[in-house]
């Protein structure tokens, strides 16, 4: 069988994963911190017998636009956003470790500081817990303080600071759940990235997906053109499949 069949099947299964990638991004478009999944494909040429007369492309995995999205003020005291290129230490729903740059925080029934997702926020000592208080403050080091509950405006107590990482990207990862991780070291365990006392925040703003919109609807557009052109490709070799079939009978 010609192998013009097998390269476009390949292509449209290579493209309909392009338009999962892009359909990802553009429902996280309005999820603060997000940053779009890219996607980038190589050529490969199709082995077996013969001449070497055909490649067909292989997507070669997602890369990560780390472009920052915008910052939007807020006022809202829990919503912070990242200063530098760092990232907010959480714990994944698996009970992991994980980087976000989510920082839509609110505090749960149980004085646990999460994401508007239900994440616990971690600090330098573990998952951040407020005792009942009447007003919170996040210093731009991370530094999180409050005034207890019934206590006078100026009995500040200070709880813990949140931990802040900036690891190069080439050590992280993107998981399923949108999570940053460290890559898996040669023993299989994955490291913690260590705290950057370098890094800072600000309180009251908030940063939004970097995802642009109109291009990735451009995306979809060209992809599903890219897989429509594929199908036709598949008939086409079929077409010539089924004429040779017609030639080599009569032939006999």
């Amino acid at each position: 069988m010609d192998r013009m069949l097998y390269i476009a099947m390949s292509g449209a299964n290579e493209t309909m994963l392009a338009q999962t990638n892009v359909a990802n991004n553009l429902a996280n478009a309005s999820t603060p911190g997000f940053l779009a999944d890219l996607n980038y494909f190589r050529s490969h040429q199709v082995e077996g017998e013969g001449l070497k007369t055909r490649t067909y492309g292989v997507d070669h995995g997602n890369a990560i636009d780390f472009k920052p999205g915008t910052r939007q003020m807020t006022g809202r005291d829990l919503d912070v956003a990242l200063n530098g290129e760092g990232w907010f230490a959480v714990q994944a729903a698996d009970g992991t470790e994980a980087y976000t740059r989510r920082g839509d925080l609110q505090i749960d029934p149980n004085g646990m500081v999460t994401t508007s997702n239900g994440l616990p926020l971690l600090g330098e000592g573990g998952p951040l817990v407020l005792p009942p208080a009447e007003k919170v403050s996040i210093g731009s080091d991370g530094l999180i303080s409050i005034v207890p509950l019934g206590a006078a405006p100026n009995e500040i107590a200070e709880i813990d600071r949140i931990k802040m990482v900036s690891p190069e990207y080439d050590q992280m990862e993107k998981g399923e759940d949108g999570l940053m991780r460290m890559k898996e070291g040669e023993d299989g365990v994955r490291p913690l990235a260590p705290v950057d006392p370098e890094q800072t925040l600000q309180q009251g703003m908030l940063e939004s997906s970097n995802v642009n919109t109109v291009n990735e609807m451009v995306n979809m557009i060209e992809l599903q053109r890219k897989f429509e052109m594929q199908v036709k490709m598949m008939k086409t070799a079929k077409e010539m499949a089924d004429s040779s079939a017609t030639m080599m009978r009569f032939g006999g």
